[in-house]
């Protein structure tokens, strides 16, 4: 008989992918996941005979493949598929036309593979035939993967929504800002493996770094890494300060997918610029486009300890302006960091589901700037010895602040210990939805409970070593040993803070009774001082000052107007728009002073977006958008850009010059979606004043409806 020929060669990419829930990433190439069977049909020259034709199939990945590294598997032709790895089994014969079902283990390497056959010639010799490529990706829909998530809601939140929202501003005023992950668009797949094949473990071993590749704590280390570029061709470059006039800003970015294409056109130059919510979304997009289930988490009111002391000092000085230190401890507005699901097979039992990463540069792990995974749970209990970076993740939602009164630029006096202003409205989108959901309790038991108190002691000692003489901190904490004060204070705003208009606060104080002064009247001396809050947590320079003197009886209330003008204000603020407001009242008789503080998140202007009731694939979608200036001064140099994916390629960009104060601007555009499902429409307005005004609106996209040939 005469030697098998092959003639034809279906990957059946159309049914595979449909399969694997890789469709989104398109039907021109075979996209398939772990653990998973997928199916393709040969053909031949003439019928193939099972018991005399016989054939083995071939799959290699990464430079130099082997058997021994994981990266080569060879998978002879079988009825019935046996054991747990790699297998070409099930087949059918159909006249010329043999149809396979090829297996892959669920602890395979992820990565592109190529795929031959190897067809038995006459003499012992043997052809080798090219069939094709096919990318293999985590399978959180395998029982048998790592990143098995048991819940088909979440896994269409956590792998398939190409969209959510990052969750920004100070813990008593969250905003929610629209982004575009866009993990299916064009080319991203490929650039999720040009970052791994940048990464300095692949540079230095390229073929371990691919045999690591089938496990997924590796992988999200490599891609922590790889999203900043503190050490090597990352993606993004931090900027905290306040000129990015060689970049873009942070808050312009509406999405990953403009950042990645930038990183990959321009050859692995990182992108400028980046803050922890673009290193976090950049990061959830590459790991969905992976196959880990990933969401974005917010921490506001987060600590960043460098000395692992679980404190975090700041300093007042008499006049309530907030000094700046050498210090590189701070406290964060917010911090925006990534969770994987998966098992930690690497920890003792009880730490699997969601794990902490950092892709912000903050601190080295391991000798490069990356963060993770650290166990939830394990940060919950305080189990701070297990890996990864866990102690750094405690602290972040944990650790105690410290607030000095300095005189003479010395500290003088304990203002307050806060064992709970730490860690607060710890936040994500709720899958399914777009409110958000608050999950402060996976982290740490609730402020000021027993097994709160007893974990925080737990976790201390671990870090701070046996030796409780040596932790003035667990002291101070045993003794609780600040005074009660003689009076309550509070700022409270009248009214909602806007951008471009005066703001209106109202100090209340109220006199209680106190050791020291159990009923009679009391002197307050009040100094109230507003500075620029920037989002690392520090201050720029006193912008507004006021001082008022009280006189309080026993239970009395004071509620005393003030006005912070907005030509105060005015040109300088960050583009985040923060203020902290502070005030120190010095008790007259005793000397000893109080702190009250209230930080202001002001509002920009908000967009009105409104589009066609029905969006058909292929089909013109009216979108209006609408933006009234509501603030007292122009904005100058004013630019659209929208975004979405499926519902438009890119971005689209326009001009729109200046709107003056109380004027409204009209923008209408037609859009003609490219894939069906629930979309989110991205937009964004920026001006020189107000960086970002953003909206969004979601658009349920129909299929296309069939042609009708009547």
């Amino acid at each position: 008989m005469a030697a098998l020929e092959l003639t034809s060669v279906d990957l059946q990419n159309s049914q595979n992918n449909k399969e694997h829930h890789t469709q989104e990433m398109g039907l021109g190439r075979l996209i398939v996941r772990r653990g998973q069977l997928f199916h393709i049909r040969l053909g031949f020259h003439r019928p193939f005979q099972p018991h005399s034709d016989h054939v083995t199939f071939v799959v290699e990945t990464g430079p130099e493949p082997t058997e021994l590294l994981g990266t080569r598997a060879t998978l002879p032709l079988t009825q019935a598929r046996g054991g747990k790895g790699w297998s070409a089994s099930d087949f059918t014969v159909d006249s010329n036309f043999l149809q396979v079902s090829l297996f892959s283990p669920a602890n395979a390497v992820i990565g592109h593979y190529t795929l031959k056959i190897e067809m038995a010639q006459s003499q012992g010799h043997s052809l080798v035939v090219p069939l094709g490529t096919f990318t293999l990706l985590f399978n959180p829909w395998s029982a048998e993967d790592d990143v098995y998530l048991p819940s088909e809601t979440l896994l269409q939140e956590y792998i398939m929504r190409d969209y959510g929202f990052v969750y920004k501003g100070h813990e008593r005023s969250v905003s929610s800002w629209p982004w575009n992950y866009g993990q299916f668009e064009e080319g991203i797949l490929d650039i999720c493996f040009e970052i791994l094949d940048k990464s300095l473990h692949f540079l230095r071993n390229p073929s371990q770094d691919c045999s690591q590749r089938s496990d997924v704590v590796y992988v999200c280390r490599v891609v922590s890494a790889m999203i900043n570029s503190n050490d090597d061709s990352g993606v993004l470059q931090g900027n905290w300060g306040e000129d990015y006039s060689q970049g873009v800003s942070p808050l312009e970015w509406n999405g990953s997918v403009a950042i990645l294409r930038q990183w990959s056109a321009r050859a692995g130059q990182p992108v400028k610029y980046g803050q922890c919510w673009v290193f976090a979304s950049v990061m959830c997009t590459v790991m969905r486009c992976l196959g880990v289930p990933t969401r974005v988490v917010s921490n506001f009111r987060s600590a960043h300890n460098v000395d692992g002391n679980l404190t975090i000092d700041t300093y007042y000085d008499a006049n309530a302006e907030m000094l700046s230190t050498q210090k590189r401890d701070k406290i964060w507005n917010f911090h925006v960091w990534n969770e994987c699901w998966m098992i930690r097979k690497d920890l003792p039992p009880g730490y699997n589901g969601w794990q902490v990463l950092d892709p912000t540069p903050q601190q080295t792990s391991s000798g490069l700037f990356c963060c993770g995974p650290a166990s939830v749970k394990a940060i919950r209990e305080g189990e701070v010895h297990l890996a990864y970076d866990t102690p750094f993740v405690y602290a972040e939602v944990n650790a105690d602040e410290v607030v000095w009164l300095c005189r003479a630029g010395q500290p003088q006096e304990v203002l307050a210990h806060d064992s709970y202003s730490i860690g607060k409205e710890i936040s994500t989108k709720m899958a399914g939805s777009d409110q958000r959901q608050v999950i402060t309790g996976s982290y740490k038991y609730p402020e000021g409970s027993p097994e709160e108190r007893a974990v925080f002691m737990k976790a201390s000692r671990k870090m701070l070593g046996p030796s409780r003489a040596s932790s003035p901190l667990l002291d101070l904490l045993g003794s609780r040993g600040l005074e009660a004060q003689p009076a309550q204070l509070q700022l409270l705003l009248s009214r909602t803070p806007v951008w471009g208009q005066d703001l209106l606060l109202m100090l209340h104080v109220q006199r209680v009774p106190n050791r020291a002064h159990p009923r009679g009247p009391i002197g307050l001396m009040v100094r109230i001082c507003a500075q620029t809050l920037l989002h690392r947590g520090g201050t720029w320079g006193p912008l507004w000052r006021q001082t008022v003197h009280l006189n309080l009886d026993f239970e009395q209330e004071v509620w005393w107007p003030l006005l912070l003008p907005y030509s105060s204000y005015r040109n300088k603020l960050t583009d985040e728009k923060l203020i902290r407001v502070a005030g120190i009242a010095e008790v007259e008789e005793t000397g000893r002073s109080m702190l009250v503080l209230k930080d202001i998140s002001l509002e920009p202007p908000h967009l009105s977006i409104k589009a066609s009731e029905r969006a058909e694939v292929g089909k013109m979608l009216r979108v209006h958008i609408t933006l009234t200036n509501t603030l007292t001064v122009a904005l100058s140099n004013c630019m659209i850009v929208l975004e979405g994916s499926g519902l438009l390629n890119g971005q689209l960009s326009e001009e729109l010059g200046t709107l003056a104060a109380g004027h409204t601007v009209q923008i209408q555009l037609d859009l003609y979606p490219i894939k069906a499902g629930p979309r989110q429409l991205q937009v964004l307005i920026s001006s020189d004043e107000v960086k970002e005004i953003k909206g969004y609106k979601d658009i349920l996209v129909t299929a296309a409806s069939p042609i009708s040939l009547s």
